[in-house]
């Protein structure tokens, strides 16, 4: 649906488009019938213009107004339209024209709205009684005559009931088409998050590796060549991985699925990975990582790589221990080092990322000062079945 154009301006011809076609050829026929039949009197060419009439009104509404007639233009036309049925009705010897009046809410539903349908269809009713107070004031006790005055007035409830239906139908369509929209959106919001997510613990993590030896590198150059070789070859190393993560990145992108993950390998890599830097890092495992969520162990993965990283970008550490717990009741990570402690003010784009993977894996971070002086970072996930 348009701004600025609610469903009370949709016209008839749209929501429902048979109801009238339908409607105008059981009339033409029943009409038609009647006058072959010689029953009551029928003008033929005044039924069947009106008919012809209506159609052709209804056919340049729909062409006029695709989207949707005006209010001030559906009130000319619903005018129009009653001015046809009661020509139709006065020229139809069946008397089955009269039933052409149950468009009138109808259509005024889609206009106007409910209020001025239901007013529409108890004065339709009341115009009826009225009709057959004056031609016969005892109408109330003729059978036939009360008959058809109910069965008139059903068919107003039917064509407004429909009409309501038909309102929340397009009205549901609508919702659902604004909520796909928004949740493509908040998809699109969230894929964007977890690649800038990646993007800054994979390659975040491999260049502060390059820089902290780059550094060490020319630290020794004069005083330990060898020292300073090794640092280069091991910052060579770190920006291989670094490449090698981004091929990953953009592979996990292309498939639909990550493959398969293993922590306790992941995580000696990574410990792996921080040797000859200054800093010593140890790691404590226990616990079976079968049963876990993929997405959960994933997490923990990156809360290490965040916490070593900041242990040696700024806190200035030299040891660090990385502790992963995989039990029972779910995942448990702490990283603790002997930096110079943790100020919250200093909280960065790293931890924001780490606290929404954790966050997204149904876990908590809690972040504080380690016993004896540094970090303690702590990220606790409750075990959830792997899918």
């Amino acid at each position: 649906m348009r701004s600025g154009r609610s469903l009370a301006g949709m016209s008839l011809s749209r929501p429902v488009p048979w109801v009238s076609p339908v409607l105008y050829g059981a009339v033409l026929a029943a009409g038609v019938y009647a006058w072959l039949a010689g029953f009551g009197d029928t003008r033929p060419a005044l039924f069947a213009g009106g008919l012809a009439a209506l159609a052709g009104l209804d056919l340049l509404e729909a062409r006029r107004h695709p989207e949707g007639t005006p209010r001030r233009q559906a009130a000319v036309l619903l005018g129009a339209r009653i001015a046809l049925f009661a020509a139709v009705a006065a020229a139809d010897g069946s008397g089955l024209s009269r039933a052409l009046f149950v468009l009138v809410p109808f259509t005024a539903y889609f206009a106007f709205g409910r209020t001025a349908a239901v007013a529409l269809a108890v004065a339709c009713a009341l115009s009826l009684a009225v009709a057959g107070a004056v031609a016969d004031p005892r109408w109330y006790a003729n059978p036939e005559q009360v008959s058809d005055l109910l069965m008139f007035s059903v068919g107003l409830v039917l064509a407004v009931a429909m009409a309501a239906v038909a309102v929340e139908e397009r009205r549901a369509r609508t919702e659902l088409a604004a909520s796909a929209a928004r949740v493509a959106e908040l998809s699109a919001a969230a894929e964007r998050n977890r690649v800038a997510r990646d993007i800054h613990d994979d390659l975040g993590h491999h260049l502060t590796a390059v820089v902290v030896l780059l550094e060490k590198a020319a630290a020794f150059r004069e005083l330990d060549a060898a020292t300073a070789d090794r640092a280069i070859a091991d910052a060579h190393g770190s920006a291989r991985r670094a490449l090698g993560d981004v091929r990953r990145s953009v592979r996990t992108l292309r498939e639909e699925g990550g493959g398969s993950f293993n922590l306790a390998d992941a995580l000696a890599e990574l410990v792996e990975g921080q040797a000859d830097d200054g800093v010593a890092v140890a790691l404590e495992l226990a616990g079976d990582e079968r049963g876990h969520d993929p997405a959960a162990l994933r997490a923990v993965y990156r809360a290490a790589q965040e916490g070593i990283t900041n242990a040696r970008r700024h806190a200035r550490a030299t040891r660090v221990t990385v502790a992963a717990t995989l039990g029972a009741a779910g995942a448990e990570l702490v990283v603790s080092d002997d930096g110079r402690g943790f100020a919250p003010e200093r909280e960065g784009y790293g931890l924001l990322g780490m606290r929404e993977r954790v966050h997204l894996a149904g876990g908590r971070v809690d972040i504080g000062a380690a016993p004896g002086g540094g970090t303690r970072l702590t990220v606790t996930i409750p075990r959830r079945t792997a899918p």
